[in-house]
């Protein structure tokens, strides 16, 4: 197995474990079985957890607003699509909120490399609300929206935390005229 796949296999082991039971609770171990890549190779692809950890967060970014993206995107980059994609993903079997959040939560204040891929998620969810919605303080508005909305459907477990966020977002963009 080259290098690549390796990377890949391990990737996909560590989301899926540390977005279902949570960073510290996944040892290396148990990222290493469920992907099938050996713990030489692990390591070689991976030098320490944390080093894990940042790249399983860079990589879901990147997958998280792509999807957001293509959603909005096909319904006209119409800011309250964002809430319609939410409650899709709230929706989904598995959903425990918001991988960043969790992750800061877990860590307190987190390695460099981690809290630089968490808070570089959060600038681009924002940045991307500004390309939608120009000018002004809306835009951090429905950010804020977003953040809320997330938190709450994981605690709540209501997909429904999306719709009303989605009022209030719609409201705000109804004030701006």
């Amino acid at each position: 197995m080259n290098s690549t796949e390796a990377t890949d296999r391990l990737l996909e082991a560590a989301e899926e474990l540390f977005y279902a039971h949570g960073v510290q609770a996944v040892g290396m171990d148990a990222v290493r079985e469920r992907s099938g890549v050996s713990l030489k190779r692990l390591y070689q692809c991976f030098p320490a957890k944390n080093d894990l950890v940042e790249a399983y967060l860079l990589r879901r970014d990147e997958r998280w607003r792509k999807s957001l993206r293509e959603f909005v995107h096909a319904r006209g980059d119409d800011p309250l699509a964002v809430f319609d994609w939410l409650k899709n993903w709230f929706a989904e079997p598995g959903f425990r909120g918001c991988a960043f959040i969790n992750s800061f939560g877990e860590f307190g204040e987190p390695a460099p490399g981690i809290a630089a891929a968490i808070r570089r998620h959060k600038a681009e969810v924002r940045a991307y609300l500004h390309d939608l919605v120009p000018g002004g303080g809306l835009a951090d508005q429905l950010f804020s929206l977003v953040e809320g909305a997330t938190v709450l459907a994981a605690i709540t477990g209501d997909p429904g935390e999306a719709t009303t966020a989605r009022g209030a977002a719609k409201v705000l963009l109804a004030a701006q005229g």
